[in-house]
This record gives C-alpha cells, sequence and structure tokens, in this order.
C-alpha cells in the first residue's frame, strides 16, 4: 500500500555512532539523501514490501563460556558479566532451565592456614542487581555474640531490598497482587574437570557430573544487608553488603581445603581446580522466573580459627579466606540450560521451516533458542532498482517491521526496547554456512540498529533501520544478503562504542517473543517500509 507525503525537512542530522536510536513515533526520513527533500524539493513516497522471514532452529544450544557472558567491557577485557539462574515455563517456547557452573581459585596460593585450623562457616555470596531506593530497615536487634573467648552484648541491623525488575523474566509473582515466587536454590560440587579449552565445555548443552550437595536456600526476591555492633563502643564487628548469603557445608570445606593446608592440592591453580573443580548453581523449579546475576561480586567466604600463642595463651583468633568465583583470574565458567519443549508451539513449528516462502509465525529466544532470518525478495530489488534508474527516486529510509503476534503472545512479560541485534550473513566458502560477516552498513555509519513501538500494548512494532543497507544492494550494486535477527543486544566497552558484532547479550538474554512473519492473510505480516523521493 502506497501513500504519498510531502515534507519539508531542514535537519541538522548528528550520526552518534553505537546509539540504538529508540523513538516512539513514527521515523523521519533518515539523512541519507534527505537533501532531496529540502525546499521542497522532492515528493516522498513510502511503500510496503512483503519480506520471506523463516525461523532458525539452534538445536537449544549456544556458546555460553566465561568470553559469551560478558555484559561489559573494558581496555583490559571483561569488565561485568552475568549468570542466568532459574526456570520459566510458557506454552509459546516451553520450560526452560538455567543453571551456572564455575571453577574456583584460591585468593592465595599454597596458603598457610596456620596451627590446627578449623572451619567456623562457609557462606556463598550472590549479589543480584537490586534496588537501593527501595529499603526496608529492620528493627534493630540486641543479643550477645561469642567473639573468640568473650560473650559480647551487639546491636545488629538488617537492610532488605527488592531484586531489579530489569534483570528479571518469567513469573515472578505467585499471581496478581501476590507475594514474591520463591527461587529454591541449591548449590552442588561439580566432579567433572571444567576444561575451557574444550568445545564440549563452550556450549550450554554441557554435561558433568556432581558430588556432594553443599548447601541450599530459599530466595525470595530480595537481598539483605547486615551490620553487627558492638554495643560497649558502637564499633563495627561485621558489616556485609546487600545479597544472598548461602550458608555451605562447613565439614566439607574443612576435609577439603583446610586438612589440605601445606599439601600439593593447594600448591598452585592448575592443580587446585582439577583437586576441587568447581560448583555447580541450580534451581529445583520447574517454573517460575530467570534471574540474572552478576558474575564479578559473586564471593565464596571462610571463616575460620587457627591456634595462636600469645606469651603462653592459647588463643583462637577468627580469620576470613575466600575463594574466587570471579572471571578475572580466569576461570572457566559456563551458563548450563535446559529445555522441554514437550507440546509447546515452537516444538510443532521447528518441525516446519519454510525457507523459500517464509514461516506465518517467527519464534525469537535467547540462550540457545530460535532465531529469524529475513531475506529481501529479489523481485522486491528489482522494483527498486527500476525505480531508481527510469524515476529517478532515491531510497531516502528503509526499515524492516516486525509486529508481535496479537494472538500468541498477549501477555504481561517484561518487554525490552533494544534487546535485538541485526547482522548479515553471508556463505563461507570453507563450511558452506552463513554466518555474520558484521554490523550492519547503517550501524557502522552510524544511523542506529531499531526504533520501537507501542511497548505497552498488543500488538507492539519494532523498525529495524536498514537504510544504507538497501541503498548499496539497489544503487550500489552490493549483493542482497540474508540478514539474521536475534535476540539480545550488542555489547558496549566502557568508553560506549560497541564491542565487535560477536559480542552480543544472546547467551544469558532471557527474554522472547512471537512475532507474526511472512502470512499473506495477516495485516501485522513482516514488510519492508521504504521512503524513496523523486524529484518534481
Amino acid at each position: 500500500m502506497t501513500h504519498t507525503v510531502k515534507r519539508t525537512l531542514a535537519i541538522l542530522f548528528v550520526a552518534v555512532f553505537g546509539s540504538a536510536l529508540l523513538y516512539n513515533c513514527e521515523p523521519e526520513a533518515d539523512s541519507l539523501g534527505e537533501q532531496l527533500f529540502v525546499d521542497g524539493a522532492a515528493e516522498g513516497n513510502v511503500t510496503s514490501y512483503p519480506l520471506i522471514a523463516y525461523n532458525v532452529n539452534n538445536n537449544d544450544s549456544i556458546r555460553s563460556d566465561a568470553g559469551r557472558l560478558v555484559n561489559m567491557i573494558n581496555t583490559s577485557g571483561i569488565s561485568q558479566s552475568y549468570a542466568v539462574l532459574g526456570a520459566f515455563s510458557e506454552g509459546q517456547f516451553g520450560m526452560q532451565k538455567a543453571s551456572y557452573l564455575t571453577q574456583l581459585r584460591m585468593s592465595t596460593d599454597n596458603f598457610n592456614f596456620g596451627t590446627t585450623p578449623k572451619v567456623d562457616s562457609v557462606v556463598l555470596v550472590l549479589r543480584p542487581n537490586s534496588v537501593a531506593d527501595s529499603v526496608v530497615t529492620r528493627p534493630l536487634k540486641d543479643e550477645s555474640l561469642l567473639v573468640g573467648t568473650e560473650t559480647v552484648p551487639v546491636s545488629t541491623e538488617i537492610k532488605s531490598y527488592p531484586t531489579n525488575f530489569v534483570n528479571k523474566y518469567g513469573k515472578t509473582k505467585l499471581g496478581p497482587g501476590g507475594s514474591h515466587t520463591l527461587m529454591h536454590i541449591n548449590v552442588d560440587e561439580i566432579t567433572t574437570f571444567l576444561d575451557s579449552n574444550t568445545d564440549a565445555f563452550k556450549y550450554s548443552n554441557v554435561v558433568v557430573n556432581t558430588g556432594e550437595s553443599l548447601g541450599s536456600a530459599v530466595f525470595d526476591g530480595n537481598v539483605t544487608s547486615k551490620t553487627i555492633t558492638k554495643k560497649s563502643d558502637n564499633s563495627a564487628l561485621f558489616t556485609s553488603d546487600a545479597g544472598l548469603r548461602i550458608r555451605l557445608n562447613k565439614d566439607f570445606f574443612q576435609t577439603k581445603i583446610l586438612d589440605k593446608s601445606g599439601k600439593p592440592e593447594l600448591m598452585d591453580a592448575a592443580n587446585f581446580t582439577r583437586y576441587f573443580k568447581g560448583i555447580k548453581l541450580s534451581v529445583t523449579d520447574t517454573d517460575g522466573y530467570l534471574l540474572q546475576i552478576p558474575t564479578e561480586t559473586m564471593e565464596l567466604i571462610m571463616y575460620y580459627t587457627n591456634e595462636k600463642n600469645d606469651n603462653g595463651t592459647i588463643t583462637r583468633p577468627q580469620s576470613t579466606f575466600k575463594l574466587l568465583l570471579t572471571g578475572g583470574v580466569g576461570n572457566a565458567r559456563i551458563g548450563q540450560y535446559e529445555y522441554d519443549r514437550t507440546n509447546s508451539a515452537w516444538a510443532t513449528a521447528r518441525q516446519s521451516i519454510n525457507t523459500t516462502d517464509g514461516d506465518d509465525k517467527l519464534y525469537l529466544q535467547g540462550m540457545g533458542g530460535p532465531s529469524v532470518r529475513v531475506k529481501i525478495p529479489d523481485e522486491t530489488i528489482n522494483k527498486l532498482k527500476t525505480l531508481y534508474n527510469n524515476d529517478k527516486a532515491a531510497i531516502m529510509s528503509a526499515s524492516i517491521r516486525i509486529f508481535t503476534d496479537a494472538s500468541t503472545w498477549s501477555n504481561n512479560y517484561k518487554r525490552k526496547a533494544d534487546n535485538f541485534n541485526l547482522v548479515p550473513l553471508a556463505k563461507n566458502e570453507k563450511t558452506g554456512l552463513l554466518e555474520p560477516t558484521g554490523f550492519t552498513s547503517d550501524l557502522t555509519a552510524g544511523f542506529g540498529l531499531m526504533r520501537s513501538y507501542d511497548l505497552d500494548k498488543n500488538p507492539s512494532y519494532y523498525d529495524f533501520i536498514v537504510t544504507k543497507t538497501v541503498k548499496d544492494i539497489v544503487e550500489g550494486g552490493k549483493d542482497n544478503n540474508i540478514l539474521l535477527i536475534n535476540m539480545g543486544d550488542f555489547v558496549l566497552t566502557t568508553a560506549g562504542a560497541y564491542g565487535g558484532y560477536k559480542f552480543t547479550s544472546r547467551s544469558f538474554a532471557t527474554e522472547r517473543a512471537v512475532f507474526v512473519g511472512s502470512d499473506k492473510n495477516n495485516g501485522n505480516r513482516i514488510q519492508l517500509k521504504v521512503t524513496y523521493g523523486t524529484k518534481k
């Protein structure tokens, strides 16, 4: 359907590379060729063309090792990463469960724990992103604690913070207006060596064996901080940042760590990671929600005492020792994802993918779920070339418009406006497979990635910017490559630029949606929207 609009444009365009350019109104013509419109010099025509769009079955697997869980990159490498924990089930995509596997490193190799060291307690601390200005402070609790050999009166203050909704996806509440869905977390010993140099330990469908159960916790959606103050002089005996503290089996760590003090097993990282192979975080739930947790702030803390001789007086002062989970020390880390697609819409759709004419419905999901490929028909390219050559019709803007499917995707699950990436594909001559080749020319030229509309409505829709991409094909003679849409946005550097087309959040992107595809009977079918200008 074509309609004509006359515009007089005088736009100062500032191209900011790396911006997502998200708007909530109809887009104006892009600055490419906008000079044709200045002073009413041209008439703008907006035309819609059908697209061939079809699903891509990724076999529920994705690279999810340490290098793919990145959410921010600095000049030294990774500065922020995310693990996903939880389970979520719904009818379109089925059940998805996320676990996290990680090695541990000693904060000091070959550490001397002293004479007759004994573990008091061991705590794993997880720190999901929380909302700092929604703090709830519990009344002070007066009690007495044993500090060394002395019983000391203390006051304990506990503050509670809700986790950030941005990092949660699924059924976070038990019902309308209900309490937060409980997440049942388990911590287990891993007994399989996580060899990060082997492909088998880079993908989300990795299989590992587990040994002893180390601990568990029930997470109610809130994290807490604690301050214990000595009443006699108001000095702080203990403070902890907001987090979820999971108490672990101290007898295991007594045998595994302290009893090995001075032994070869604790000599260096190579020995230690083969001796104590790591831990697995998982949930017992099969439905609830998925939670993204920063990995760089995770801690495993051992509180222990050892014997001291102070001028003939034997004491047992308490000390702490940390086992490192952070990526900066080179720990192998893997997001492990399981799926049950039984009776889901995607289980049916993936059996009959139509790469020739396109699929009626398009399924998009992060963490190894399906992707979408889009092809501009050669017939459409030929029509645009004819307009360009015969009528001097220059393309002013072009976008791929895609609507969520109102009939199947009507829900209140989180909608993130910019959590997509779009890349062109080309055939690898060695493998014969279609592979990403880089950013779109629009993104590298600073014209942005996409715009979103009606995110609070059903349906919502998105315009992926392909102005320069289409102009290069129609006016520049470049190849008409297939485009790939994935869930997960491009990862930025700390300087605000894109880290590279291979770095996206897809490996830990919890979102998903169903869209209208190449359905000829649906007015919201995926389409190419082209605005071109002709001289009057």
